[in-house]
C-alpha cells in the first residue's frame, strides 16, 4: 500500500524531540508544532497568530531578543546555541536552547526555530556556577587568612624589634653595675655571684642583638655591614680568646692559613664566629676541641668552625640555616631560641658570601663562610 510522505514527514514534525516554530519578521508565531505545545502548556490554537515568540519569554529573554537576537538574525541569517527560559503556561520556567533560521519563501521573510528542552544542561550550569562560587569564596578566604598570617607575623617581628631595642638600656645598667661592684673589693662568694651575673648578661645581650638582628632581616633590610681593611687572623684569635672566658670549660682552637688582609665588617666577624661556637659548644662532644680557622685567598676569604661529636641528621641539613631551627641533640639547647645560625647566614649575604655546613660520623661537622674578596670591595663603594 503506497505511504503519503508528505502526510509521514508532517507527523513526524508534530511529535519530534524538539519543538518547532515559524514566525513572522516581528515574532508572530505562523506554524508550531505539539512537542512545542506541550512544552509551553498552551495548545495551537492560542499561539498560531495570536502570540509572538518573544511573549513566551522570561524578561530577561525579551531583553535579549530585542537587543542581539533580531539583529544577529537580520546580519547573519541564522543564530545557534542560544540559551534562554520559556514561560510555561503554569508560570514556571522551561531552560530551552534555540537555534534560528532566516528565511524568504514567496516573498515573505519567515524564522523557523528549532527548539531543544535544556533542564540537564541547566542544572550543570547551575552545579558549575555553584562550584566556582564556592571556590571564589575559599580563594577569597584563603587570600584574607593569608593577609592575617602575614600581618601577625608582621606584628610579631616588629614587637621583637621594640622588645629587644629596650631591652639594651636595663641589660647595660645591669652590667655597669656589675662591674662597678667587681672595683668594690668584693667577697669570694660575691665575686662568683658578679662572674655568674657577667655571664648571663652577656649570654642575654648577644640575644637581643640576636632578635634585632633577626628582625631587621625579615622585614627586608637586610644586616647593616660596615665594610673596611681588616687582618683576619688577629681578629679570629682575639674573638678565640675572649670566648676562652665565656665558656671556660672547652677548648678553643684558633689556625689562620695564608694571607690575613681582606675586607669585610670586622664586628660582624666576631658576632658570626661567636654564633658558630656556641653552636659547636651546644651540639659537640664537650671533651673534645673547637676548631676556629681563617684563610685568605686572592678570590675569598674563608671563617669555619669544626666540632667533634654527633653529626646533624641529613634530614636537618637543607633548614638549619631558617630561624628557629634547631637540632635534637644539644645539651643545653635551652640557652638558644634558634637564631645564631639564621644570623651567620645572614651576615655571610650582608658580605655577598654563603655559610655551608658538612657533617659526618668521621669527620666531624664543619660550619664554614665562604666570602669572595670582589663582593665585599663592591659593598664598601
Amino acid at each position: 500500500m503506497p505511504t503519503d510522505p508528505s502526510g509521514e514527514a508532517e507527523a513526524l514534525l508534530e511529535d519530534a524531540p524538539c519543538g518547532f516554530l515559524r514566525t513572522s519578521v516581528d515574532g508572530t508565531i505562523l506554524r508550531v508544532n505539539r512537542t512545542f505545545c506541550n512544552w509551553v502548556g498552551l495548545g495551537r490554537d492560542a499561539l498560531t497568530g495570536r502570540r509572538r515568540f518573544q511573549d513566551l519569554l522570561s524578561v530577561g529573554g525579551r531583553i535579549f531578543h530585542q537587543t542581539h537576537w533580531g539583529p544577529l538574525l537580520q546580519m547573519q541569517g541564522s543564530i545557534s546555541e542560544v540559551k534562554l527560559e520559556l514561560l510555561h503556561a503554569d508560570g514556571s520556567a522551561v531552560p530551552v536552547v534555540f537555534n534560528a533560521i532566516r528565511r524568504h519563501e514567496q516573498g515573505v521573510t519567515v524564522h523557523d526555530l528549532a527548539v531543544f528542552v535544556a533542564r540537564d544542561r541547566d542544572k550543570y550550569e547551575q552545579e558549575l556556577l555553584l562550584s566556582r562560587k564556592r571556590l571564589e569564596a575559599l580563594v577569597a578566604e584563603t587570600a584574607r587568612l593569608h593577609a592575617d598570617a602575614k600581618d601577625r607575623a608582621l606584628f610579631a617581628e616588629q614587637m621583637i624589634g621594640i622588645v629587644s631595642h629596650d631591652l639594651r638600656n636595663p641589660m647595660s645598667s645591669i652590667q655597669m653595675g656589675a662591674q662597678l661592684l667587681a672595683q668594690s673589693d668584693p667577697s669570694a662568694n660575691q665575686q662568683r655571684i658578679l662572674t655568674r651575673m657577667k655571664r648571663a648578661t652577656d649570654r642575654a645581650t648577644r640575644l637581643i642583638a640576636d632578635l634585632l638582628d633577626f628582625t631587621q632581616a625579615r622585614l627586608g633590610k637586610g644586616l647593616a655591614v660596615t665594610i673596611e681593611d681588616i687582618d683576619l687572623h688577629a681578629i679570629m684569635a682575639e674573638t678565640v680568646e675572649e670566648l676562652r672566658s665565656v665558656y671556660p670549660g672547652r677548648e678553643l682552637v684558633h689556625q689562620g692559613l695564608g694571607e690575613s688582609v681582606c675586607r669585610a665588617d670586622p664586628n660582624r666577624l666576631e658576632q658570626l664566629v661567636g654564633n658558630l661556637v656556641s653552636n659547636a659548644v651546644a651540639y659537640g662532644a664537650p671533651d673534645k676541641a673547637i676548631t676556629v680557622m681563617s684563610s685568605v685567598t686572592a678570590d675569598s676569604f674563608v671563617i669555619s668552625v669544626h666540632n667533634e661529636g654527633k653529626p646533624i641528621p641529613d634530614s636537618a641539613l637543607a633548614s638549619l640555616f631558617l630561624p628557629m631551627a634547631r637540632g635534637n641533640h644539644a645539651t643545653n639547647a635551652g640557652r638558644s631560641v634558634g637564631l645564631g645560625l639564621f644570623i651567620v647566614s645572614e651576615i655571610a649575604k650582608a658580605h655577598n658570601g654563603i655559610a655551608r655546613v658538612k657533617s659526618s660520623e668521621a669527620e666531624g661537622t664543619t660550619f664554614a663562610v665562604v666570602i669572595p674578596t670582589g663582593g665585599t670591595q663592591a659593598l664598601a663603594h
